[in-house]
């Protein structure tokens, strides 16, 4: 066999079902071995378009997304996604084409330092350099990718490896001294976890992604449940506790809702289960959770610590902890502390100005909520949309959230979009995006109309930069530098030249009417939502603030 078919057969001994990518001269070979077997392809209009439906499969199955892109710019249009991935711990296995071996360091056409440049953004990273590896390199990749802390993993292929013949095991064994994620908690730390809870007035749980990625968001609930812990949310954390559950308070952080930022701020036992305490949660670390005994499950030893001091540590699969933690015999007691977060939340709820003229988008997204029964999955760009998507649009099932956390990723929601719909084919998957950011990855719509994907692609569009805006507004006294987009397509006739039937709304009206009709048709749709300039997303922690000094809090 040539290289190729090793590595196609690899992949299909791994379970890959679908692989994104784009094909160009390094990748040749491995694109004629695709034309002889059976793993679906599909083909974006854009290395970047690849790397994010990837991500979009990856973070509603679980599974790794598989991507393939040529050498030189090529790779270096993945960059984004891949540095996207790390940030929000999504298993990506990526294979890049390389010029040959011979003509390594000689700046070849297409040439790039791939190694270098990935290496800081990769869980690992790999050159091949000998074709009889290949097998035993993808099993690993798959296995690092996906266990521990999910990651992207790289393998950079050089055209003669590909193109050069090798009779190939497929049976390796992983033996990776090196990489030993450690998964079951040490039980000393589950007791002091114990003990600490049963002394505890105003004991709070902070869920992320860490719970959904460990499939644990049933072991949460029934944890919760049994010891009556009010529960936050980290933004990507979103689903894994059901958002009508009574003990949920919503999300945290810069865009949280009161009672939830509150409670951690108040609280005098912190239970992070699977956070990463990112700036945008924590605001001013000097004000964070300032009477709490800290204790912080998580998967990876190296985010414990490192951001707040944490009293009671605990490395750490989250489902694992959870369920040694229900076998422990606590006993506490909550009532005041729950009438309290009550109160906050009855007195502070989520608020807009409903009495205004025009489309607001705050009920733009309650309208899409409604008419998917709230069972969609949902993906963002970053910006204004995507933090009234997390405010309005409450998860009750794990799973369904699919936006870019930590790198914070324009272009992002509407290829994840196309991952997650390819992922689950018979769900209903909704793009709420903004227009600055799908004019970045705009060109997969014809992925979409030669897939015939039912996305329905909701674009809030408020002809500006929205996110951006509002702080130029807030913070740098309205001079709104460039965040303004006077100059736009038309986004219903852009659809149509796709052949993608394409709607413009104005009004309430239009939109109840448009999701009515369209929200849940087996077709994709794009609708174009004329929302009302100027709107902002409240409450907010401006930067250097602490939970307790939140701006746009309205009774």
């Amino acid at each position: 066999m040539n290289g190729a078919d090793i590595l196609i057969q690899s992949l299909i001994n791994e379970g890959a079902e679908i692989i994104f990518g784009y094909p160009g001269g390094a990748v040749l070979p491995i694109y004629d071995a695709l034309y002889k077997n059976p793993i679906k392809h599909v083909l974006t209009r854009h290395e970047q378009g690849a790397i994010h439906a990837a991500e979009g499969y990856a973070r509603v199955s679980g599974k790794p997304g598989v991507v393939i892109a040529t050498s030189g710019p090529g790779v270096t249009n993945l960059v984004t996604g891949i540095a996207d991935a790390m940030m929000d711990s999504l298993p990506l296995v990526i294979f890049t084409g390389q010029v040959a071996q011979d003509v390594i360091g000689t700046d070849a056409f297409q040439e790039a330092d791939v190694m270098g440049i990935t290496m800081p953004i990769t869980k690992y990273n790999v050159q091949v350099s000998d074709m009889k590896e290949l097998p035993r390199l993808v099993k690993e990749a798959f296995h690092i990718a996906t266990t521990g802390r999910p990651g992207p993993v790289l393998i950079d292929i050089p055209k003669n490896i590909s193109q050069g013949k090798a009779v190939a095991h497929f049976e390796p064994d992983i033996h990776l001294p090196g990489y030993q994620p450690n998964l079951t908690p040490n039980y000393l730390q589950i007791k002091k976890l114990s003990e600490a809870l049963s002394q505890a007035d105003r004991p709070v749980i902070l869920a992320g992604a860490g719970v959904l990625h460990a499939k644990a968001s049933y072991d949460l609930t029934e944890f919760a449940e049994r010891y009556q812990i009010p529960v936050t949310s980290t933004l990507l954390g979103l689903g894994s506790f059901p958002a009508d559950h009574p003990l949920f308070l919503g999300m945290a952080g810069m865009h949280g809702v009161y009672a939830a930022n509150m409670a951690l701020h108040e609280t005098d036992l912190l239970i992070n289960i699977g956070a990463r305490f990112d700036d945008r949660l924590t605001g001013n670390l000097k004000h964070f959770a300032p009477r709490a005994k800290v204790a912080h499950i998580d998967v990876d030893p190296a985010e414990i610590g490192k951001n707040v001091n944490t009293h009671i540590p605990v490395v750490a699969d989250a489902k694992e902890a959870l369920v040694k933690l229900l076998e422990e015999d606590m006993k506490t007691d909550t009532d005041n502390w729950r009438r309290c977060l009550n109160q906050y939340r009855n007195d502070f709820p989520l608020w807009y100005n409903k009495g205004e003229q025009g489309l607001l988008p705050q009920r733009l997204i309650e309208m899409v909520h409604q008419y998917t029964n709230g069972n969609a999955i949902v993906t963002t760009d970053v910006g204004q949309h995507q933090m009234w998507a997390a405010q309005y649009y409450p998860f009750k099932q794990p799973h369904r959230w699919v936006t870019s956390g930590g790198l914070g990723t324009m272009g992002f929601g509407f290829p994840a979009a196309i991952g997650a719909q390819l992922a689950f084919p018979e769900e209903n998957v909704v793009a709420l995006i903004g227009d600055g950011g799908f004019q970045m990855t705009l060109q997969e719509l014809s992925v979409v109309k030669e897939l015939n994907l039912p996305i329905k692609i909701v674009i809030l569009n408020n002809e500006a930069l929205g996110m951006v805006r509002q702080w130029q507004e807030t913070f740098y006294e309205e001079r709104y530098s460039h965040s303004i987009i006077p100059v736009q397509p038309d986004f219903v006739k852009l659809a149509e030249s796709y052949g993608i039937r394409g709607i413009r709304v104005i009004n309430e009206q239009e939109a109840e009417s448009v999701f009515h009709e369209t929200i849940t048709a087996k077709e994709p749709v794009l609708i174009d939502c004329r929302i009302k300039a100027g709107e902002n997303v409240y409450p907010m922690i401006a930067p250097g603030k602490g939970h307790h000094e939140m701006i746009g809090v309205k009774p």
